[in-house]
């Protein structure tokens, strides 16, 4: 299943294709095709932690697909997570970010974190500055933080 707003693509009018899924036994689905723009982005996932919900926002930067992608008949966005893939995948992985995520061009950082004060959530954010010792430290504190606040 892909839900996605043809309001992040390129061009002016997105394509309508329907292609054979071959799975499920569902009838084929239709499905929009084009591409994002390029730019700042950000990639979040909420995550419900059993006491409290944490909100995970990678910051991203999203580049043009260098070439067509005729056998991906669905939206697509490429992007450069920020600092870099193996530090962003690692502290997602630590940070339990699930592979259900949101993208964005509209909102940013900022716009996450007054979304996450105002209904008093956690917030880990993936950027340009994140160093994995002090990013496993903000877990911990983060931990004791909201174990007190129970």
């Amino acid at each position: 299943m892909l839900e996605v707003c043809p309001s992040i693509a390129v061009e002016e009018k997105p394509i309508l294709d329907v292609q054979h899924l071959g799975i499920g036994g569902k009838d084929d689905p239709a499905r929009l095709i084009f591409n994002t723009q390029t730019g700042p982005a950000i990639v979040a996932s909420l995550i419900d932690l059993g006491d409290r919900y944490r909100l995970l926002v990678n910051c991203i930067d999203t580049v043009k697909t260098p070439h067509s992608l005729p056998k991906l008949p669905v939206a697509n966005a490429l992007w450069k997570a920020q600092p870099d893939l193996p530090t962003a995948s690692e502290a997602w992985i630590l940070a339990g970010g699930a592979h259900h995520t949101v993208f964005s061009h509209a909102l940013n950082l900022n716009d996450m974190r007054q979304f996450a004060e105002m209904h008093d959530i956690e917030i880990t954010v993936i950027d340009n500055d994140t160093r994995l010792p002090a990013f496993k430290d903000a877990l911990r504190w983060n931990e004791v933080y909201y174990g007190f606040r129970r």
